[in-house]
């Protein structure tokens, strides 16, 4: 009997049309907790990490943790694991809601899928029953209208439904996979992976519980770490105006990306925070499963909206769904010159139905408006103008992108391919071909070592340097320390990953609270050094992955215009990012070669040699 783990794969090849269950590795799952860790250490082991991402070769992980499915603050999280798309590299995006606790409850911590079906299917899991079906009558809608017709053919409203929209059909290489119509593992293209499958969707049922090992323990523990998150003001922050706010706090500080990363402050901050969207927009705020801090935002346009829905979209409008959050309001505002909130919302509620991560959507369009504002792109090519504020061309392109129409066509290939193949490589604001999230590194310095250090691309997710920089503990415009912290603290992040619990917890709730809920869960007796040596083990095998995959320490860089091109105004004018006094030290925080290679020694530490 297995406790925390539900101790069962589910293994799908879609070549064969054959689905199997399978005893899950629990020495593995002892090794690497689970979620990103565990599907990461299936991945190294089967695939190999050059073939095509899009190809049948490529293999598609969606994988819970141990406190997934529990009672555990925020057990909402599951992982999808696979090579991107967009980078070539190892992804690793996560998402809440309800469809990971499902999966647990189906009795599976994990579903591996493999092949490509010969035509569009989508899977159903009512616990051992596992049917590989025809799709072909949700094939071509968008995510809320195919969640509704799976559970309408069905006949089970109570199915929970992770899919992807035409985007993912489409191959549109930021692609996400969206279950609860709304919740996201957003990040690197996802979504095209299940989409070169063929596969539409993943429905899942389940009926069994998850067991704990030490249940008075267990409880114990769990109701010291609700009561320190309750409490936390980080965790109120949250829960009144959810991620909004942190456009006020970065803007402050000039770190603000905006125009393409042209500035560091947004003039039209005011129009996109977190106290405007509670004024004008929110109907109210949501909680994924077992999450007692609600971050999500339900909202409505406005009665001025009306100029960006029929005319603009008349196959997807909508006037209520969810969001946006920060990194939207960023993308899809700031980075874009946009600060009418009708268009953002728009945009973000078009991003969640077709389908694509909205980072990557807003961002690549800021760099096609900065290029078509330097002449570098015309009408010809783009099919209307497109200029930094312009809410319609914000609305319109969304959309193009989603379905790959006009120029559209050209945005689903991520900045980096649209920079390359327009010969001006030099306007991308990304790392490892993934755009930057919303966070200048001239703002916040220890954000140039973490973008550039990131296995999957430039992400904000696995070291948040804004925290400590803002505080006082570092200068935000220097080096020192910085990439002694990113080290350590990407350990945290990619083991706290794999339990399946929101980082968000971390708000308020100690990680060594989360420590004794996941020995007691789990029956396995965690401290904190194995905790974070477990978090620096999935770091190195998702190192070696990414170097079998060709990556080298070449691709732990950052565009010359972080490097040598410093603001002209604001808190962070005359900085640039110190790539190279900060780059050497990680190298030897991480006990890596000067060329970023992990040495045998320290493969021998963390049990990969």
């Amino acid at each position: 009997m297995t406790h925390g783990w539900a101790g069962h794969i589910l293994r799908v090849d879609l070549s064969r049309g054959k689905a199997t269950k399978e005893p899950l590795r629990l020495d593995w799952a002892e090794e690497y907790i689970g979620g990103r860790g565990l599907a990461a250490r299936y991945l190294y082991e089967e695939m190999d990490p050059s073939a095509d991402a899009l190809g049948p070769d490529n293999k598609l992980i969606l994988a819970t943790g141990p406190l997934t499915g529990t009672n555990a603050s925020c057990g909402a999280r599951y992982m999808v694991v696979t090579k991107g798309p967009l980078t070539g590299a190892i992804t690793t995006s996560n998402s809440g809601g309800h469809w990971g606790p499902e999966l647990k409850f189906a009795g599976y911590d994990m579903v591996i899928v493999e092949g490509r079906a010969d035509r569009p299917c989508y899977l159903l899991v009512d616990d051992d029953r596992v049917e590989i079906r025809d799709a072909a009558g949700v094939w071509g809608k968008v995510v809320s209208e195919t969640e509704d017709a799976i559970r309408d053919e069905t006949g089970m409203p109570e199915l929970r439904v992770a899919g992807i929209g035409p985007a993912g059909e489409n191959l549109v290489r930021f692609a996400c996979i969206v279950n609860d119509k709304h919740r996201a593992a957003g990040r690197s293209g996802v979504g095209a992976v299940m989409g070169s499958k063929n596969l539409k969707a993943i429905a899942v049922r389940g009926n069994q519980g998850v067991r704990v090992a030490r249940p008075r323990d267990y409880m114990s523990a769990i109701w010291s770490y609700h009561e320190h998150l309750a409490e936390s003001p980080g965790r109120q922050g949250l829960t009144e105006l959810g991620t909004a706010p942190t456009v006020d706090l970065v803007n402050t500080f000039g770190g603000l990306p905006t125009r393409n990363f042209t500035a560091g402050q947004f003039e039209g901050t005011e129009a996109i925070n977190g106290e405007s969207i509670k004024d004008n927009w929110l109907i109210a705020n949501k909680a994924c499963f077992a999450c007692n801090i609600a971050c999500g935002r339900v909202t409505q346009v406005s009665p001025n909206a009306d100029k960006y829905m029929v005319n603009m979209h008349p196959r997807n409008w909508k006037v209520a769904g969810e969001g946006p959050e920060y990194e939207n309001l960023w993308s899809l505002g700031a980075d874009c010159g946009v600060d009418d909130m009708d268009a953002i919302v728009m945009a973000n509620y078009l991003c969640n139905d077709l389908g694509m991560d909205p980072i990557s959507m807003g961002a690549t369009l800021a760099t096609a408006m900065e290029m078509y504002e330097r002449g570098l792109l015309n009408d010809e090519q783009t099919g209307m103008a497109l200029r930094f504020g312009d809410g319609k061309a914000l609305v319109a392109m969304t959309e193009a992108t989603g379905f790959r129409e006009g120029f559209g066509d050209e945005l689903a290939e991520g900045s980096k391919r649209m920079t390359d193949k327009f010969e001006h490589p030099e306007y991308f604001m990304g790392v490892k071909g993934q755009e930057f999230p919303a966070y200048d590194p001239r703002g916040f310095q220890g954000m140039g070592v973490a973008y550039a250090t990131c296995n999957r691309g430039a992400c904000h997710l696995r070291a948040w340097t804004p925290g400590i920089e803002t505080s006082g503990e570092y200068d935000p415009h220097g080096t020192d320390g910085k990439s002694v912290w990113v080290a350590e603290e990407q350990n945290r992040t990619t083991a706290h990953d794999a339990t399946g619990i929101c980082m968000f917890t971390t708000a308020g709730a100690p990680l060594d609270d989360l420590i004794p809920v996941l020995s007691a869960a789990t029956g396995v007796d965690y401290t904190m050094d194995d905790f974070v040596h477990i978090g620096e083990r999935i770091w190195n095998i998702e190192r070696l992955w990414n170097l079998k995959a060709g990556l080298t320490a070449a691709d732990d860089t950052l565009p010359k215009r972080l490097m040598e091109e410093a603001h002209k105004e604001g808190p962070s004018a005359g900085v640039t990012v110190d790539l190279d006094a900060m780059l050497p030290d990680y190298y030897a925080a991480r006990g890596w070669t000067a060329d970023g290679q992990p040495t045998r020694e320290k493969l021998m530490e963390l049990g990969l040699a």
